[in-house]
């Protein structure tokens, strides 16, 4: 029971994740619709890619709900990569500490939500797999 209700939550903040990237699709849209952008190309680029990324994301949040390793090892990578960006945003010359750790608050306690969740996952294949198959 315990483990279906971390990889819920889990399941619930990686969502969350995703409709943060369909918030910001929708902020591109209406840059690109205010004329607020330089290159036209290039923003469109950016929009698609964001959108992309907003129905990865919400795959994999659906997927970890559903008790499917792929959408927990596809969120843990994701975590790994928000770490990156933040760890960006809090050094070189434009650092922006507070970003940074928006940013890596959540990444972090989504990661050792998922890292429970793997665990507890493991534990279950191994408990339920025959005897003598290797697991």
């Amino acid at each position: 029971m315990r483990t279906n209700t971390i990889g819920r939550v889990g399941a619930l903040l990686v969502g969350l994740e995703g409709l943060g990237l369909v918030a910001l699709t929708v902020w591109q849209v209406i840059a690109v619709f205010a004329g607020d952008t330089a290159v036209i190309d290039t923003a469109l680029a950016l929009l698609v890619l964001t959108a992309v990324g907003a129905a990865i994301v919400i795959a994999f949040a659906v997927a970890i709900w559903r008790d499917q390793s792929w959408g927990r090892s596809g969120a843990i990578v994701l975590q790994l990569l928000i770490l990156a960006v933040a760890l960006g945003a809090a050094t070189g010359s434009y650092a922006e500490p507070i970003v940074a750790l928006w940013l890596a608050v959540p990444a972090v306690i989504v990661l050792v939500l998922l890292v429970l969740v793997v665990r507890d996952a493991g534990r279950r294949a191994r408990a339920e797999a025959p005897e003598g198959e290797p697991t």
